[in-house]
């Protein structure tokens, strides 16, 4: 496997920004690991911290509220409410910081992700654009390591595919 390396561009209105990464792995698998529970926990969170799923339902509507769980059980909750679900080709979802009932902390960064999923070559590409609503927002995220604990995660996924029994 080739060590992959995440592209971290920032939009030019310097809120959002684009992350692209190849997995050596067909659509169908990439796509069940940004949306299935048993999968997106494995990989996730950055090690060794853990996702958490408190409820889960990838749909049109549906959500996902899931706590980033510390080796000591500190949790950190999160909430993605999903949208313009288009099996193996893109999902988009609101992303915030919230409490465990999912009600979201308003002194926290929100952000609305596109994910897109393309077949190149033997690889699939994910491009993730993430939209802030200022640009204070964006640069909190980045100050809070965001850049460094996605790219951990990605680089967990990319592990997960390799193995033969990841569906």
């Amino acid at each position: 496997m080739i060590m992959n390396l995440a592209t971290f561009t920032l939009g030019k209105d310097k809120k959002s920004m684009t992350i692209n990464w190849a997995f050596d792995a067909p659509i169908e698998k990439v796509w069940a690991a940004f949306t299935t529970q048993e999968l997106l926990e494995q990989w996730w969170a950055p090690k060794p911290w853990k996702a958490v799923t408190k409820e889960f339902d990838f749909r049109d509507g549906g959500h996902w509220l899931y706590a980033m769980t510390s080796p000591e059980g500190k949790k950190h909750w999160s909430k993605e409410d999903y949208q313009g679900v288009k099996v193996h080709q893109s999902f988009e979802a609101n992303d915030y910081f919230c409490d465990q009932e999912g009600r979201v902390d308003p002194q926290m960064p929100t952000n609305h992700w596109l994910v897109e999923f393309t077949n190149q070559d033997d690889q699939t590409l994910v491009t993730v654009t993430m939209a802030c609503r200022s640009t204070a927002d964006l640069q909190k995220l980045i100050d809070m390591g965001f850049k460094e604990g996605f790219t951990m995660g990605l680089n967990q996924l990319d592990e997960l595919l390799s193995r033969p029994d990841t569906n």
